[in-house]
């Protein structure tokens, strides 16, 4: 049996702020900080005494902080992975979100919208970060460990759960799935059938 955790990292500086996050590197805020404590107290609760666990995180600095608290809290080191990033917004990032919203491009309805120009110079396609994703999960679920936690972002999150499921990339340019900061993601691989289930999506319960 796997189980598999997506975290969602809790808040940072640029929800508050109003500003464009992707590969800017906000920290997380006083009240991102207690809630990955939360975070870290509620996956304690789940995993067996003698669980081993896997730990893997974006390497950006409020993913990373998250992972650190997890870390601390399970007793496991972090495994940094820059394929967990966030989509790169190129120049908007770390600017105010009013700054991106004047020149994106929004996809079309029907057609390619994978490949699909934003209009922002230095931004990933919604293909570029998939392909990341996929890339990382597959890694990641080349380890026999039967408890593994991932630290990540709600974009990237989205296509970590397509590439679970099973979704074929050029089929996932359709996908959307709204993750909260701070939201526990459950999904287990049965040992029997081998089915890929998702237990829980976005929990938030564990945060005050």
């Amino acid at each position: 049996m796997r189980n598999l955790y997506v975290v969602t990292h809790p808040e940072a500086t640029h929800h508050v702020d109003g500003l464009v996050g992707g590969w800017f590197d906000a920290d997380l805020t006083d009240r991102g900080a207690a809630h990955a404590g939360q975070i870290a107290e509620a996956l304690a609760g789940r995993f067996p005494a003698t669980a081993t666990v896997e730990l893997f995180s974006s390497d950006l600095l409020r993913a990373r902080r998250t992972a650190e608290v997890l870390g601390k809290r399970l007793g496991v080191g972090v495994l940094l992975d820059a394929d967990l990033r966030e989509k790169s917004y190129g120049e908007a990032g770390g600017r105010p979100q009013a700054w991106l919203d004047e020149r994106f491009v929004p996809p079309p309805a029907v057609g390619e919208r994978m490949r699909h120009d934003e209009g922002v110079p230095g931004a990933e396609t919604k293909w570029e970060l998939a392909v990341r994703a996929y890339a990382a999960l597959d890694r990641i679920l080349r380890s026999r460990v039967e408890h593994q936690v991932v630290v990540t972002h709600g974009g990237t999150a989205t296509f970590l759960i397509a590439a679970w499921i099973g979704m074929p990339l050029d089929a996932a340019g359709l996908v959307g799935i709204r993750f909260s900061a701070g939201g526990i993601t459950q999904l287990r691989e049965d040992d029997y059938f081998h089915n890929r289930w998702i237990v829980h999506l976005n929990d938030v319960d564990h945060l005050a």
